[in-house]
């Protein structure tokens, strides 16, 4: 755990779950520097003392994108690069939470716009308000989709739908994104919270081998089936020899639950 004080974000522990809030409302969370930072330091608390993440906004929004306002003063540098601070900052957040061998769960209320889009399509399972969106915005100001966000799209509705979501610019609801398989659930908007902690408490309290299946589950998206089938042996060896495969074969003879401690 670090000592780093949150100014962007809110960070919380409760029933083995982080949860992490972007908190700058008057932006309606909008993605600044500080705040990928504090994210990508939260993230590294929650692996050392969590059992699942939860990564929503504070307000009305989720993440209301990049703030654009930081770019204004670089508008007359003929060099600026744009893609600086995804390097230094958001990129590093999207790989962290791929990467986490904890199960994320994003609970979108409101817009999950710009960049927020990639946040919160980066989750393992995804909560959204009915009436919540996500708004591929960035052919509005000039830009293209970035934070994973062309990639997490393409792979969850497809090519076709998702070129003409990024080329012209749409907004899509909560019900057209479950229809499509852009996210996991939909309800009412002021049950989202409620809902993702939900999960996330249940995800919380499952075996060590929920680790594997994510990263599996992630790496099934770019490997062929021979890859696959060789990756899910290694981990299955690796899930073979936990406590908690030993406790569910256990608890599975015995015919209980089983009492798993993520080990």
């Amino acid at each position: 755990m670090t000592g780093m004080a949150y100014t962007q974000i809110l960070y919380s522990l409760k029933d083995g779950v982080a949860r992490i809030a972007f908190n700058d409302p008057a932006t309606l969370n909008a993605s600044n520097e500080a705040m990928s930072s504090e994210l990508l330091d939260a993230l590294d608390r929650a692996a050392s003392e969590a059992g699942a993440i939860v990564l929503t906004g504070e307000g009305r929004s989720f993440c209301s994108g990049a703030n654009l306002g930081n770019f204004e003063k670089k508008l007359d540098d003929p060099r600026r690069d744009v893609g600086q601070t995804l390097d230094r900052y958001l990129n590093p957040a999207i790989i962290a939470i791929k990467s986490m061998e904890l199960p994320v769960v994003t609970a979108v209320k409101g817009p999950a716009a710009g960049v927020g889009c990639g946040l919160a399509l980066s989750g393992d399972i995804i909560i959204c308000g009915e009436k919540s969106y996500f708004y591929f915005a960035f052919r509005h100001v000039g830009l293209l989709p970035d934070g994973g966000s062309s990639y997490l799209l393409s792979k969850a509705v497809g090519r076709v739908r998702a070129m003409d979501i990024m080329l012209r610019g749409k907004k899509v609801y909560g019900p057209q994104a479950l229809d499509w398989g852009l996210v996991t659930e939909v309800v009412a908007d002021d049950a989202v919270d409620a809902r993702a902690m939900e999960i996330a408490r249940e995800l919380a309290s499952g075996p060590r081998s929920l680790s594997f299946i994510r990263q599996q589950a992630w790496l099934a998206l770019d490997q062929s089936l021979e890859t696959a089938l060789n990756s899910e042996r290694l981990f299955q060896r690796k899930a073979g020899r936990s406590e908690d495969f030993a406790e569910g074969v256990r608890a599975f003879g015995q015919k209980r639950k089983p009492e798993f401690k993520g080990r």
